[in-house]
């Protein structure tokens, strides 16, 4: 007889941030009160009582305040902050340790004269599990990112926490399926996006929701694992040097099961928590049994280290 299989319930939040650091902290802390209250089959923001409630929970990419990256300017480096001794890190850490969930924590890293677009992975004890930092950085009208992160150097991990292996992405890495195999080869059993996107300032019309979506679908049908992706709502306008500049952030914050289908989507204006539970036992076997790691042929795929698609 087949034994009771694993089963993790999961949770995206996607929030307006103001540019207020303590504001956009509490905001998050609320949210996962909300959870918290969930575990006992009551909650205020989430749309599926019965489910038992998330064990691991995804925060949007820096949602410590507004998207700055919008503009390029000196003093937003000021909002850089050290790794070790963050007083975020730290307070998420005490709340995970509280309600026993895993918290992947989004944040602007300052590792001495090099800054990063970083993650700090927090287990269900409070344990820090170690850090990822994001490796593709995006530079367009709005998204002017390179302007303050270097390129990451952790390369893309797979972290053990209490309840799951998970591979965790930022952003921009979202748009690379190499990131997502990189993760999975690993060993993570669902993958976890935490996102700042929306409308471009360049260009009204351009609206990449729908693209946005379906290429994450892509990852989770591919690698045959869930997939949460958070982002943010509201608009934000921040000075630039050449004047202001607005973004319109769509939301969509969304979990997808393994075959790419979506099971959980907020819509792009409202506050939300979506919770989805997954069997990872059952995922594993059907995973196994579909033979996409099996029959990998890793010795063709060296055209992958060049630009020109030539030998």
């Amino acid at each position: 007889m087949a034994g009771v299989g694993r089963k993790v319930a999961v949770a995206a939040v996607q929030f307006a941030c103001t540019d207020v650091e303590a504001e956009n902290v509490a905001t998050a802390e609320s949210i996962f009160k909300v959870i918290a209250l969930f575990e006992y089959t009551v909650g205020l923001l989430i749309r599926e009582a019965h489910k038992k409630g998330a064990k691991i929970v995804l925060i949007q990419e820096l949602f410590e305040g507004h998207y700055f990256c919008q503009a390029q300017r000196l003093d937003f480096f000021r909002r850089a902050k050290p790794y070790k001794g963050n007083s975020t890190i730290i307070r998420m850490q005490q709340l995970a340790k509280e309600l026993e969930v895993v918290i992947p924590v989004s944040f602007f890293e300052e590792a001495n004269n090099a800054h990063y677009n970083s993650v700090a992975i927090i287990d269900a004890d409070g344990t820090d599990l170690g850090l990822y930092r994001k490796s593709h950085i995006p530079d367009g009208p709005g998204y002017q990112e390179k302007f303050y992160f270097n390129p990451g150097d952790t390369g893309f991990k797979a972290f053990k926490t209490k309840y799951a292996t998970v591979g965790v992405g930022i952003c921009w890495d979202q748009w690379f399926p190499e990131c997502a195999r990189a993760m999975a080869l690993q060993g993570a059993e669902i993958l976890f996006y935490p996102t700042a996107i929306g409308s471009e300032p360049q260009d009204g019309n351009l609206d990449s929701r729908e693209h946005w979506k379906r290429v994450m679908q892509g990852h989770a049908g591919a690698n045959l694992v869930p997939l949460v992706a958070s982002n943010r709502i509201g608009r934000e306008t921040v000075e630039t040097e050449h004047g202001k500049s607005t973004i319109t952030f769509y939301g969509n914050s969304f979990i997808a099961g393994p075959t790419g289908e979506i099971v959980k989507l907020a819509n792009d204006k409202d506050e939300e928590v979506l919770v989805a539970e997954f069997d990872l036992d059952e995922i594993k076997a059907t995973r196994h049994g579909w033979g996409i790691f099996r029959d990998r042929r890793p010795e063709l795929y060296k055209v992958l280290l060049t630009l020109d698609g030539e030998k």
